[in-house]
């Protein structure tokens, strides 16, 4: 907000002006103009010496707001963390038997008694297929989901046009519950060569499920997935590698 203040004369009376002697009524004007401006926030002497001018700037409330904002989450922005800031935007695939979105997911660390920082989490890259329950609808509700590592993405981003691949992932692995989850994420090639085939298999004997969602991926789709993977992967093992 701008604040202008003007520092001049004290208001016209008719003791301190003469009507009489104003000849010119375009350059002054009558004094009933004169004392009804007495009532605006500046006020005008046409008979007193050159006004001084004072400015003062001071910032609106949304700039005030924003600093106090910016200063309250920079203790959880990555900046914070001696990192740079980094925005993922994923994308989503649509066919006529399922969904599948794409959504780069950052690394996670936690700060270490000598004021370094430690990985708790690899960054990875979220897929989740939804099967189709209409035209141009989707049961997101009966998403299947499945992490693909930094690793993995490489091995997409190599695969060629007639190659396929395999990826089995356990959750609990290692845990009280292993094997009670499976998941097999298959990418083969179509049979005329167009493309490839996107087919996640997941049982879960800890919720009774057995489902599989497949979906056609052409050859313009899967090159623009591996173009962002490739970018993904980079940015993941730089920032792993921080």
């Amino acid at each position: 907000m701008l604040q202008l203040q003007l520092l001049s004369s004290p208001p016209l009376t008719p003791q301190t002006l003469n009507l009489n002697s104003i000849s010119n009524p375009k350059l002054f004007p009558s004094f009933s103009s004169l004392n009804s401006s007495q009532t605006r926030s500046f006020k005008f002497n046409p008979l007193s010496k050159p006004s001084k001018f004072s400015l003062k700037c001071r910032q609106s409330e949304y700039f005030d707001q924003k600093q106090r904002f910016d200063d309250s989450s920079s203790s959880t922005s990555p900046s914070s963390l001696g990192l740079p800031a980094r925005f993922y935007v994923g994308h989503s695939i649509y066919k006529g038997k399922a969904a599948l979105t794409v959504e780069p997911r950052a690394p996670e660390f936690v700060p270490l008694d000598s004021g370094a920082f430690k990985i708790s989490r690899e960054g990875f890259v979220l897929l989740q297929f939804a099967p189709a329950a209409g035209v141009r609808q989707y049961d997101w509700s009966r998403k299947q989901v499945f992490s693909l590592s930094v690793t993995e993405i490489g091995t997409l981003i190599s695969l060629g046009l007639r190659e396929s691949c395999e990826f089995f992932h356990d959750p609990f692995k290692g845990k009280s519950d292993e094997g009670k989850v499976r998941k097999v994420l298959k990418v083969e090639p179509l049979p005329d060569g167009s493309g490839h085939f996107f087919n996640l298999g997941v049982q879960n004997k800890l919720l009774n499920v057995d489902e599989n969602v497949y979906i056609p991926i052409t050859r313009g789709e899967f090159t623009v997935l591996k173009s962002a993977f490739s970018i993904v992967q980079q940015i993941l093992l730089a920032q792993q590698h921080t």
